[in-house]
């Protein structure tokens, strides 16, 4: 049995018609964004910049529950509204290392669909 995957590309087939080139540009701008997302959260959460991580938690979500990583999505969210109202700031890095955690294997796994399509 293979193991579960973070990723689903249902609704990325849906938004592109199945189109595999077109599929293949939102994946690739997807690593694109990675860097940016994951250099944003940890020097925001090292920085306690905590407005700036909401904004860049808000911006992820978009790009990750394209993907179909809803469960993600809506942790970010989370950590975007308690950024907003600086609640619970010591649970922040808690989210942090989940994003990353599941974001690398969310890259592994676009990666072997990007070789596929």
């Amino acid at each position: 049995m293979s193991q579960a995957r973070y990723t689903n590309l249902d609704y990325l087939k849906e938004i592109t018609g199945g189109e595999s080139e077109i599929m293949k540009e939102f994946i690739q701008m997807f690593f694109d964004q990675l860097p940016e997302f994951r250099d944003g959260m940890t020097n925001f959460l090292a920085e306690k910049k905590w407005k700036e991580l909401g904004e860049i938690a808000h911006k992820a979500k978009s790009s990750v529950m394209t993907f179909g990583m809803n469960d993600l999505g809506h942790r970010l969210k989370e950590l975007q509204l308690k950024t907003q109202k600086l609640e619970e700031t010591e649970s922040y890095s808690e989210y942090v290392q989940e994003f990353m955690g599941i974001i690398a294997q969310a890259e592994t796994e676009l990666q072997a669909d990007l070789d596929q399509l």
